[in-house]
């Protein structure tokens, strides 16, 4: 069974406490938390101080996920906001392998993203470095997007070098997840899903998130 991680980016803002506690309701595993500096992805999303409040009531682990230029920068930071996991883009990344020993050391799992042109074989010499690798299956930047069908090709080749590696490594699928594809990439050999659009724009959101964790 595959943990979902709703993203926060797509919850309304005008209540987030009570978007926090909806997930805290629900039978969500993670919280998914986009922050976008403008430079690496074409969006603004939040910082530390919106972190802090999702932190503040949150009962489930905070998965976050930076696209920004030179994260290494902020890796403490993000560590006293609140965050378990940290998740750091390999193409923002010159000094990958030292900035995933800073995350551990720090305290919290280390991830490494992928944008949909990244070739899967760049995380062989990380791979077992890593315990989650976020496979971007829509180019990152804003929510809402299509789901890009040749993620599950990558999906399939980043399953293999993690099991011929040894790797512990969770696959996180984060972009236009929904019913359509879910179980497809489950079956594919993902571990987690992001869904963002798919939950906060539904009716029933906690509802939607329970049909998630059937599949």
């Amino acid at each position: 069974m595959a943990l979902i991680a709703p993203s926060i980016l797509s919850a309304d803002f005008s209540k987030l406490r009570e978007e926090v506690e909806m997930i805290n309701s629900s039978q969500a595993d993670w919280f998914h938390v986009d922050v976008m500096d403008g430079v690496f992805v074409p969006n603004i999303s939040f910082g530390f101080p919106v972190i802090k409040q999702v932190k503040k009531y949150a009962t489930k682990p905070l998965d976050v996920h930076l696209m920004i230029v030179q994260p290494e920068r902020y890796v403490q930071e993000f560590k006293d906001a609140g965050a378990d996991i940290l998740t750091v883009h390999i193409e923002a990344s010159t000094h990958l392998h030292r900035t995933l020993q800073m995350i551990k050391a720090a305290g919290m799992q280390a991830g490494v993203a992928v944008n949909p042109h990244t070739a899967i074989n760049q995380l062989e010499d990380i791979i077992t470095d890593v315990d989650l690798v976020c496979l971007m299956s829509v180019n990152p930047g804003f929510g809402g997007q299509k789901f890009i069908p040749g993620t599950f090709q990558k999906l399939e080749k980043l399953r293999k070098l993690i099991d011929s590696t040894g790797s512990k490594a969770r696959i996180e699928i984060d972009g236009g997840v929904g019913s359509t594809n879910a179980a497809q990439l489950i079956n594919a050999g993902a571990d987690v899903l992001v869904a963002g659009n798919f939950v906060f724009s539904s009716g029933d959101p906690v509802g939607t998130i329970a049909s998630l964790k059937k599949i």
